[in-house]
């Protein structure tokens, strides 16, 4: 399964918690990448290489870390993405990797936030760690990028009868509790109590 949604919308700690709750392992391509340049690999220097020129990371690295990603052993029994796919490209690279190995995907899970929350929450997010250079026009332009490139992914998977859109308003509690309701209604037999937050 993966984990989807705009900037500042908490996907992070929400995947953080469904894999801890699920049992299954969590994925996130920024973590992936930022362990690559702590131990200097040549991926990792790669990586860097983009990262301090202010690019994103080229689709064809990105699915390169992906696919080593998803080829080791913790994610056999499963797994929760997050992060990625970001475009329509990395969807049908998704869709080759896991072919390769005879997986599919079952589930993408999407938060919706309005855009003027959003702003409210990345505001708020840059004030506390001091980075000035995210001003409401930079967040704005995000926001925007994320509708062009990774808007259409949700769209993709709601075609294929994949996709579980969940409010992502309220306290972190309120969503890790209607993300559990939702699962538990499309996998009764796959999900554990979800009465309880965790």
């Amino acid at each position: 399964m993966l984990i989807m949604g705009p900037p500042g919308c908490g996907k992070g700690t929400q995947a953080e918690r469904l894999s801890r709750r699920l049992g299954i392992t969590g994925v996130s391509t920024g973590e992936v990448f930022r362990d690559h340049v702590k131990n200097q690999t040549p991926l990792g220097r790669e990586v860097t290489g983009h990262l301090d020129a202010g690019d994103l990371v080229p689709d064809t690295l990105t699915n390169r870390v992906v696919r080593e990603r998803l080829n080791q052993s913790d994610v056999k029994a499963g797994f929760l993405l997050d992060g990625y796919p970001r475009n329509t490209a990395q969807l049908a690279e998704l869709d080759v990797i896991l072919a390769a190995s005879g997986q599919e995907l079952d589930v993408a899970l999407q938060l919706r936030v309005d855009d003027d929350e959003l702003v409210r929450r990345l505001l708020h997010r840059a004030t506390m760690t001091g980075r000035s250079d995210d001003t409401e026009d930079v967040i704005r332009h995000r926001l925007e990028l994320y509708q062009q490139e990774t808007a259409p992914v949700a769209s993709a998977y709601l075609q294929r009868g994949i996709l579980l859109s969940v409010d992502g308003l309220g306290s972190e509690d309120d969503i890790f509790g209607r993300l559990l309701a939702a699962l538990r209604e499309s996998f009764p037999e796959a999900m554990p109590d979800a009465t309880t937050p965790g």
